[in-house]
This record gives C-alpha cells, structure tokens and sequence, in this order.
C-alpha cells in the first residue's frame, strides 16, 4: 500500500515538473512587438530599452535555460524514451514580451520532430561544394523554423586533429581553411531564416571520451593559426552565438577564459554576439564564468542561479558586468527577432520531397571512391549482386548523441542496391558465418560487402567521465581506440573478396578506416561516410554508374603503420601542435594511404598550365583542368600555398584556395582561383599581429595535396 501511494506521488511530482516545462514557445516574429519597433529603433536600442526596464531576477533569467532542474527530466524523457529531443527555451519573459531561444541542435539535420536526415557534415566536408552547403544550410535553416526553433547549435568546426576522435562525423574535415568555407557558407543560409547559429566548441576540443577534464596545451601561434581561424571565418560570416568547449586550455576551463572569451573573440575578431556554454557542466564557477563573458548557461541555470546570486551580493560580480552579458543576449535575440521572415514555414516542411531529394544529393556529391582496380565499377553487366553485411540492413545515419535525428523514414544501403537492381537480382547475407557469405559472393555476378562503424562504435560518449578514474565510462559511442575494422569484419572482407573476383567494400564511418589488412582483397572501395536518409539510393546509383563520384577527401587517410599525432581518449592533459593531418604528413615526410582531397572518379581529370601573378591585393592561380573521359563528371580543384622566407618554421604548404569544376565529356576549362594575399600571413606572437613576410612562396594546383600530381611553382611577393 505504501509503496503504491509512494510511485503515484512520484509520478504525480514527476508529471508536475514536466509540464513546468512543457509549455511550447513562438519564435514567430510576428507575435511579438519587435518587428514594428525596428522601424525606428536599432537592436542595440531596443536591448537598452528593455534592460532598463529589468529588475535583478529577470536579467540573471537570460542568462541561462528557462524551466530550472525538471528542463532535465523532460531532455531524459524525450530522448531516452521518445529517442528525439524536445524544444528547449531560455530567456522567456512574458512581462516584456521577450520572445526565447529555442534550441535545436543538429550537424545533420533538426532534432526537434522528424525533420530531414542529411548526411553528417564530414560528408557534406567531401563534397567541397559551398553552393551545395548553402542549400542545405537553407534546408536546415527552414526545418528549424517549423520545429519551433531559433537557434541553432549544429555548425561543429573543432578540427579532426586525429581521425579516432569519435565526432569525427560532425566537422567538415582537418583543415581550418576548408572547415572555415564551409561552416561559414552554412551560417549564412541558416541565418538567413531568422535563426540564429551557434558555432561551437570553442575551442581545441577533439577528444571526447575525457572532453569534461582534459587540458589542452597548445602554444599561441599554434591556436591562431590552425585551431581558431575556422571560428574567426564563422565571427566574419555573421554567426550570432559561440558555445564553449568542455575542456580546459592551458589550465583553465574554455567557459572561464577571458583571454578567449573577451581578447581573441571579442576585441581581436569584433565579435558582437553572445556566448552560450556547452550543456549541464560547462560552467563551474559563476564569477569566473561572468566576468569571462560567458554569457548563457545552457541548459538550466547551475552555476547561473544561487551561486551567481551569491556572487553578486559578495561583490565578486559587478552588475554592471552582469547587465554586459544581458545586453549581448537581447540585442542578437532581438536583431533576429525585429526582422521580418523571407517565408512561412509551415509543419510541412520538415523532411518535405524538396529537401529529401537534397539528401540523397548531397549523398551521392559525398562519397568517395578510394580504389578502383580492373574497371570493378560500375557494376554493369550484373545480372546477381550479392550484399553482405549487417550494416547494409541498418539504418546506420550516425552516432546517438546530441546530432541525432528522427527522419520519418530511412533508405537503408541494401534498399537502395534492392530497388536498382530488383529485389529477385539481390541475394543478401549478413556475413556472420563467413563461409556461407562466400559461398553466396561466389554464386553471384558480383558483390557489395558493408563494412565500419556502428552507432556504438563512435561519437557522443553520453556517459559522464568528469574527472579521471581506474575505470573511465564509456557506454557508446565516444573515441576510437583503433582505426583498423573489427577483426571479424576484416576476416568477412578478405573470405568473401577472394571468393568473388568483382568485389566491392562499401565503408561507412565518420573517419579514416585503416584498409592495409585487406585492401588487397578486393578490387573497390567506396567511403560513404553517414550518408543520411537517402543513403542507400544514393550509393546505388553510384555503383550502377548512373551518375559519377565526384567526392573527395576532407582529411588525409592514415595506413595502418603511419605514426599520427599523440592521441589517448582518456587523457587528462594532451600537447596540441603546429602539426596535423596532411601537415604532419609533410612534417613528418610520410605517404598517407590516400591524400587530403583525394578522390577517383569514372572520368579521367587533369590539370595543365598553370599561370601565377599577383593582382592588387590577391595571389591569382590559373589552370587548365581537362576532363579525357566519356563521361560527363565533377572535380576538386585545390591550391596550396607555403612561405619559403619566414624567419620561423612554418607549414611546408596550407590550403589556400578551391573549387569544384563540371566538366562533360573531353571538355576543358580555364579555372582562376584567388587567394587574398591576407591569408598567407602568419601569426607573429612578438607583435600580437598578423604578418605578412617579404620573399618566395611556393605554389601547388592540383586535385588533392599530393605533390607528386601537382603542378608547382612560385612567386615573390614583395
């Protein structure tokens, strides 16, 4: 009896402080007062205005997540029960018509609803198409909207320093340069929405399993030149919000720096946004958070609430510094909210026939095709395909962390090969008894064995390691120990590769997956990352030679016995350096398995002719890129840029310029590239300033960063 009584309470309490927070909130700007104002007010003087009107308890309620302790019980039960997660508000205020942040995250699509799944954003990194990234940035931006959203924390551009950091899968790549275009292009299109992005971790975060206590050392010249200008292109972009990293930086945690928080993000970039903190523990001390600039704790107040009200009456924290970081928060909410929308966004348009088709584009612009031997693909004159492997059966779109979404349906990639191929031409087998997954492979005219990751294997690790232990906690996802197959995968790969001569492998992952035990077995190997919704009609059509690959690397791919950067997933301090991906490659003059930017095609690409001038302020490029094939096909084309004058040691080469070039049938085109003279400067830590050095510099055009396939030359810049 007692215990009966004792669970009714319980739910009836759990019940109440759901509803606490349960109340959905409109981001129209048509319900709120803002947008007539704006007519003769700017942002900053209606943020004024409204400040003054704000007494101690409502100022100190923008500067975390609306709802206290029971937002967390409705985060739990919508994720762990409803497996998608729910609008999450901060700095409702009723009285003045305040209109709130509402979240939703999303790499690879909205969180909040069923909303489109893309492919994640190291897919979308290799396609190198800021066009395409516009249109899904529109799409996301759109969707966001119709979910009741306004802000939104999808654009990750941490670096994949090491390609066994288990959100590999949420940047865009290695290189600053590239992740910079990229993300930057996305805010734009999102913004345009009235949305406003929020660029995160900031900053040198790319370990996950020890994110909430590892310190990062890293020296200046190192964070300005290759771990923070991705962030300073996305402050150029417009972006709205910054969030902070977990970890620490040189001995202090990210959400407490005011070196990052005000110096570099502030007076040196100009940014004029607001600074939300990574979620639950990424605030531990309120005055240091505060006087930072650290200005939203998400997603509930902790540090925010009776720590920081303490604070205050301590004299710790002045209000004039509180009414600082109130006044960046409501004059970006309210820029945003006093402009009028360029559309209606109705419910109906989340994963709408517009954006699906997107998805399975932006699939097919993502892959890559690594190896190719004896004309393996495409796979015509197939009359039999075998597909072997559980993952081709999954509908596999990632990790289950912050970035997952609830797609209303997925196209698995044995779907995809069913539906191009006829289901009665398709034998599947999910290769646990190898032998058998052989004997089928052999009895076909060809086969297709899914091999990588599962959502288990890397990504979010969810479970808590807030300081280091005996016996840290991994539940899923998180880092990856090894970049090598699971070795039942590998025997599955090598057994049925040599059974059947035609043998393709298909990997899917967020990273590099280390080939060199069994790349000899097979004749092709396609990288297909997460390839969201539409997946698997994507990749068959690439297979079926409908269209061609034209993907091409965001990272240099390791071999198995390539000695890579430091990396231990369980560290409580790790040395970042000047030195990562295909710069460690020059550095450490080793050959990678396949380059950064490496990617084949059906076609036969070249370039040719390559002209350098300097023209005002900008290095101009200009090539020849031919296409010899018989088919009509797309390209990468890149050029990179090393200082052969600097008085220090520099990067041997840096990416500095690309575009991807379409070209049909034996065409030809002439391709200019433009590199500002600007991003060939380094940063001079003796004068706290960008320089740009006196001399000789070398320059490459190519289709990767393969020296060997480049051309070369030079040019003095005096």
């Amino acid at each position: 009896m007692l215990w009966g009584l004792l669970l009714i309470v319980t739910l009836v309490l759990a019940i109440w402080a759901y509803s606490r927070c349960y109340t959905r909130h409109s981001v129209n700007p048509a319900d709120y007062p803002w947008l007539s104002r704006a007519l003769h007010e700017t942002p900053q003087q209606m943020a004024d205005s409204v400040l003054s009107q704000m007494n101690v308890r409502e100022k100190l309620a923008q500067l975390s997540g609306d709802g206290g302790d029971p937002v967390l019980l409705r985060l739990g039960v919508n994720v762990f029960v409803f497996k998608q997660f729910p609008n999450i508000y901060a700095g409702y205020n009723r009285r003045l018509k305040l209109p709130p942040l509402s979240f939703t995250d999303g790499p690879r699509g909205i969180v909040v609803g069923q909303a489109t799944g893309f492919p994640v954003a190291m897919a979308r990194g290799a396609t190198w198409d800021v066009d395409l990234e516009r249109r899904v940035g529109d799409a996301l931006g759109c969707e966001a909207r119709a979910a009741g959203a306004n802000y939104f924390a999808g654009i990750c551009v941490n670096l994949l320093r090491h390609p066994g950091w288990g959100r590999a899968q949420e940047t865009w790549g290695e290189d600053s340069f590239h992740v910079g275009e990229m993300a930057a292009t996305c805010v734009q299109a999102v913004q345009r929405h009235n949305v406003m992005a929020c660029v995160k971790h900031f900053a040198v975060n790319s370990i996950e399993n020890s994110r909430f206590y590892v310190d990062v050392q890293v020296d200046e010249r190192s964070l300005h030149e290759v771990f923070l200008p991705q962030f300073k292109r996305c402050v150029e972009a417009g972006a709205a919000s910054i969030m902070s990293a977990y970890n620490k930086a040189n001995g202090d945690y990210c959400g407490h720096q005011r070196w990052l928080l005000e110096d570099v993000l502030r007076q040196q970039w100009g940014f004029t946004g607001f600074v939300s903190s990574d979620w639950l523990w990424g605030v531990f001390d309120a005055a240091k958070g505060i006087n930072a600039g650290m200005d939203v704790e998400m997603p509930r107040a902790h540090a925010y609430g009776r720590a920081l009200r303490k604070a205050i009456q301590r004299g710790d924290v002045s209000m004039t510094r509180v009414d600082e970081c109130v006044r960046r928060v409501l004059q970006t909410r309210l820029a945003f909210a006093s402009r009028p929308d360029p559309e209606v966004y109705a419910r109906d348009v989340l994963a709408c026939d517009q954006h699906i088709l997107l998805a399975q584009e932006v699939a097919e612009r993502s892959m890559v095709l690594l190896e190719n031997r004896q004309h393996c693909l495409p796979l015509s004159g197939v009359k039999t395909l075998a597909v072997i492997g559980e993952l081709a059966d999954q509908p596999n779109l990632g990790d289950h962390g912050s970035s997952r979404t609830s797609p209303p349906f997925v196209m698995t990639l044995l779907d995809g090969l069913a539906e191009q191929w006829d289901e009665q031409h398709i034998i599947y087998h999910d290769g646990k008894d190898v032998l058998q997954a052989a004997s089928v492979a052999a009895a076909c005219d060809a086969v297709v064995i899914v091999a990588g990751c599962y959502p288990e294997d890397e990504g979010e690790n969810l479970v808590s390691n807030h300081k280091p232990g005996p016996a840290p906690k991994v539940h899923k996802g998180g880092d990856r120990e090894s970049l090598a197959l699971a070795p039942q995968q590998s025997e599955l790969i090598r057994t049925v590769g040599t059974a059947q001569p035609r043998s393709v492998v298909v990997l899917v992952g967020g990273s590099a997956i280390t080939t060199c035990d069994w790349r000899d077995s097979v004749n092709a190997i396609v990288m297909a990352w997460y390839p969201g919704m539409m997946g698997g009609r994507a990749l068959a059509r690439l297979l079926a030679g409908e269209i061609d690959f034209s993907g091409h690397l965001p990272f240099a791919w390791p071999k198995a016995d390539n000695r890579l950067p430091v990396f231990e997933p369980f560290a409580t301090t790790a040395r970042y350096g000047y030195h990562h991906g295909y710069s460690w490659f020059d550095e450490t003059q080793q050959q990678p398995a396949y380059p950064f930017g490496f990617g084949l095609s059906y076609s036969a690409f070249r370039c040719e002719g390559m002209q350098l001038a300097v023209q005002g302020d900008a290095l101009q490029v200009t090539l020849t890129v031919h296409n010899d094939g018989d088919r009509v096909g797309q390209t990468v084309v890149q050029s990179y840029v090393g200082s052969q004058c600097a008085p220090v040691p520099v990067h041997r080469k840096r990416l500095r310029a690309f575009q991807v070039v379409a070209l049909a049938a034996h065409a030809s085109v002439t391709v200019q590239l433009s590199i500002p003279l600007q991003r060939l400067q380094r940063w001079c830590e003796q004068r706290q300033a960008w320089v740009l050095d006196a001399g000789d510099y070398a320059v490459w055009a190519g289709l990767s960063s393969d020296e060997a396939s480049c051309l070369a030359g030079s040019v003095a810049l005096r």
